[in-house]
């Protein structure tokens, strides 16, 4: 079997401070290899080592082989001339990869002229069909800030493969996705492994690792305890590690207990009904939540979930219909964690100096950030860095932090875990319960995961069907 991917000792460093040990692998062509761990654990660290695409402030030592030629890794330019050609990158998170000035067909378009020198029109052809093969035709006049989640992570994925490069680096490829959205990439990633082409997956998606099937490496803390063929390793995992992995997905969960309701809700909506680009999201919805608990939306895809919540927020305006909020609750009292945690700092200035500005503007008291970062298994140390410095799972219990540091009434959370692992996703979920009981905070919580809505939510609504 032709190895196109070998690496060797690649190693990741803060200064001094080594976040991955040296780790070797190898990826072979036609073949998968999927890396997984727990949020934090280094394993986007090494595909950005091995991509030459480490943050700013972080190094990386070890060898890639590619096709032959040999690359030092802590000479990231050197790998520059690859992207797009060699290798296609889809970044974990998808605004960080779309140019916000650029309307997706023009973004896809691009790596077909640029890369693989088609005429213009050719250009735009191809990338049509691109976009027609992942569900997302109706996105190709928009701008990226215009796309959901699961849209902007799919026409970054389109533009990734444009270029025709033969291995794809693809950095939890399938978040934010429902489970149909979530099998059409699976089908377009084995298409190029069927063709010849090779894939390293980044994910923290056990469903996703068995479907792709090919090899599985199971990183904790910056190593590697675990390798071999995927079906085999799930099936009868040796690690403690995974076999924790293994039991914390959703549909192993106990039920949480169901709330008793409160007499007072602190949201009242009737008769809500909104449209986008021409299409009918839901209409009649009529919703009641109380102190303390927690509703669950389920539904596909670009079926409103997102939308609900930002109408109940006071985000965006409600075609028709009325919402009565809390009277007396001050308006940063009503909170959402995004889909994608950039969306809730700042990117020129540290984590630390957000959260800091915003403990002095409302008068709160610094020791509930270092109780809830401590809650959240979070280091004070990330407080120093750059949201584009730490890792996507990080950042979404850092945007939780911030939220539960206003002490909302009601929190929109907007698929709050779908950057994190099993693990960190159980005891994230865990504590979002526990929070919002003890300060009687209620909860709307989207997820494309039915287990996980059922297994935590008083009440569940599908949007789909309203």
């Amino acid at each position: 079997m032709n190895t196109v991917l070998k690496v060797t000792d690649a190693a990741v460093f803060a200064g001094n401070k080594q976040l991955v040990e040296p780790t070797s692998f190898e990826l072979a062509q036609g073949r998968v290899l999927t890396i997984v761990g727990e949020t934090g654990s280094g394993k986007s660290l090494l595909a950005q080592a091995v991509a030459g695409l480490l943050p700013d402030g972080l190094s990386a030592t070890g060898v890639a082989n590619l096709n032959g030629t040999h690359f030092d890794l802590a000479k990231p330019a050197s790998l520059r001339p690859l992207w797009g050609r060699t290798l296609g990158i889809l970044p974990q998170e998808p605004w960080l990869a779309l140019d916000p000035t650029m309307r997706a067909l023009d973004q896809v378009a691009e790596g077909h002229r640029l890369v693989r020198h088609l005429e213009r029109a050719a250009a735009l052809d191809e990338a049509r069909r691109d976009l027609k093969a992942l569900g997302v035709e109706d996105a190709e006049g928009k701008l990226p800030d215009q796309l959901s989640g699961g849209m902007a992570q799919r026409v970054a994925f389109a533009a990734a493969r444009a270029g025709g490069a033969r291995i794809v680096i693809a950095d939890e490829p399938t978040k934010g996705l429902d489970v149909a959205r979530r099998d059409d990439v699976i089908a377009l990633l084995m298409k190029e492994v069927e063709a010849g082409g090779s894939v390293l997956v980044i994910t923290h998606d056990l469903a996703l690792a068995r479907q792709m099937g090919g090899e599985i490496a199971v990183v904790l803390q910056g190593q590697v305890i675990e390798k071999g063929e995927t079906e085999a390793v799930l099936s009868n995992p040796s690690h403690d590690y995974t076999k924790r992995l293994i039991a914390a997905d959703p549909a192993n969960w106990t039920a949480m207990a169901r709330q008793g309701l409160q007499s007072e809700p602190i949201l009242v909506a009737d008769a809500l009904s909104k449209t986008r680009g021409g299409k009918l999201l839901f209409s009649g919805q009529n919703l009641k939540i109380h102190r303390g608990e927690i509703i669950g939306v389920s539904g596909p895809s670009g079926s409103g979930k997102s939308s609900l919540g930002d109408i109940l927020l006071g985000l965006i305006k409600p075609d028709d219909g009325v919402i009565a909020r809390l009277p007396g609750a001050a308006r940063h009292r009503f909170q959402k964690i995004y889909q994608d945690p950039p969306s809730s700092f700042p990117a020129r200035i540290t984590i630390g100096q957000n959260l800091d500005d915003l403990i002095r503007l409302h008068g709160l008291d610094r020791r509930i950030l270092s109780a809830l970062l401590k809650r959240l298994r979070l280091s004070e140390d990330l407080l120093q860095r750059r949201p584009s410095d730490v890792s996507g799972g990080e950042l979404q219990r850092l945007s939780i932090a911030r939220a539960m540091l206003l002490e909302p009434v009601f929190l929109f959370a907007d698929e709050p875990t779908s950057r994190l692992d099993p693990i960190t996703q159980q005891e994230t979920v865990d504590l979002l319960v526990e929070l919002a009981r003890e300060r009687d905070c209620a909860i709307l919580l989207t997820s494309h995961d039915k287990a996980l809505i059922d297994k935590t939510c008083d009440k569940v609504i599908d949007i789909a069907a309203a």
